[in-house]
């Protein structure tokens, strides 16, 4: 998603060359370094038309192609989506096809409803169009639990990486299940470790972040594939390096952990570390629908690591990302919402009384102009 020239659908002809070389030229890189797995999805902009384009001109026949199309709760428009995405690649055949975005339990049920989007998926299977069938999320752990449990799908996209690993369930059931794991975006999603905080930078030395993070997915058994986001050649190298390291992964990966939870021990304490989680309302039963736990998960990546800038971001998207990143940010905050019905429904929380404050911190740090999702699925 991080090198097509527009996020927007384009008519080929307002393709420029310049994109389309550095697209060409990232693809020829990354091939003539044995990686062989093209990721992208129909609202990618003009990726899967750029890379139609490309493949044509740069052969692989290592290549490993994959796109994602959402659900839809007409399965003829979801048809219609896939025969698009097969269009703009110029392919005969899909390797991996993800339905993407299943976040909400509506998601599920339009996926695999009789005559619903799995059928259409199982009728190009048995054409020879398509080869395995998986699912991307952005949702709950649990909902990506129970995806997994239904025996149909072969493999996932997720998120998981060292800042967030509260989807450690679904890779145990993925594991239990024998699917796939592919990991969503830990580059960017993971922390914008392709502009990392001077702090992160120095507990992680003598790795750069990003080493350090492919090295913490890639050394989990469970993990089989990470995505590297590249927008032009040189942002492969810092995660060749990093394969290179494997094989000294496990001692690397512990003490650079190590330095990290040190850090946000002396910082942030040892009880709030254990516990800050517990007894939150989830987004939907708070006040105002402020995502308590992505807010506090936030204000832990900026006290500890000085993840400022990516907290910013993150920050900002509450109430723009919809379905993608649900939930509101904590701006109304002893305007439309009072600190008194905060507290009520944090009685289960140890943290119930520092929490607004906290907030009212976050807001004064990380408020700015709001943020939107770079795809408007």
């Amino acid at each position: 998603m991080r090198y097509q020239q527009s996020w927007s659908d384009l008519d080929e002809n307002l393709i420029t060359s310049i994109s389309q070389e550095n697209l060409k030229a990232t693809l020829a890189s990354a091939y003539s370094k044995g990686l062989n797995h093209v990721e992208t999805a129909r609202h990618y902009g003009t990726s899967e038309l750029q890379l139609g384009f490309a493949m044509k001109e740069i052969l692989n026949p290592e290549n490993i192609l994959q796109t994602k199309v959402p659900p839809n709760s007409d399965p003829k428009l979801f048809e219609s989506e896939l025969k698009t995405s097969f269009e703009n690649l110029k392919c005969d055949r899909l390797d991996l096809l993800a339905i993407h975005g299943i976040n909400l339990p509506e998601h599920l049920d339009q996926t695999l409803r009789s005559g619903g989007c799995m059928d259409v998926v199982r009728s190009w299977q048995a054409k020879g169009l398509i080869g395995s069938v998986g699912f991307s999320t952005h949702g709950p752990t649990n909902l990506i639990v129970q995806a997994i449990e239904t025996d149909a799908f072969d493999y996932v996209n997720l998120h998981w990486y060292f800042i967030r690993q509260d989807n450690g369930p679904a890779l145990d059931a993925a594991l239990e299940k024998d699917l796939g794991v592919f990991i969503i975006s830990p580059t960017d999603k993971g922390g914008h470790l392709h502009s990392p905080s001077t702090e992160l930078i120095e507990l992680c030395y003598p790795l750069h972040p990003i080493i350090f993070n492919d090295l913490f997915c890639l050394s989990d058994p469970r993990v089989h594939t990470i995505s590297v986001g590249a927008s032009n050649p040189k942002d492969l190298d810092l995660h060749l390096k990093a394969v290179s390291l494997l094989g000294n992964s496990s001692e690397l990966v512990q003490k650079t952990r190590g330095k990290l939870m040190d850090k946000a021990c002396s910082v942030l304490g040892a009880d709030w570390l254990s516990s800050w989680h517990q007894g939150l309302p989830t987004w939907d039963m708070t006040p105002g629908e402020i995502n308590l736990h992505v807010l506090l998960w936030l204000y832990n990546l900026v006290e500890a690591w000085g993840m400022h800038d990516f907290a910013a971001a993150r920050y900002n998207l509450l109430g723009q990302g919809g379905h993608w990143f649900p939930g509101n940010n904590a701006n109304l905050l002893d305007d439309e919402i009072s600190e008194y019905s905060l507290i009520q429904v944090l009685s289960n929380s140890p943290w119930r009384k520092q929490i607004p404050d906290i907030l009212r911190g976050l807001r004064e740090s990380l408020s700015g102009s709001q943020q939107k999702r770079l795809s408007n699925i």
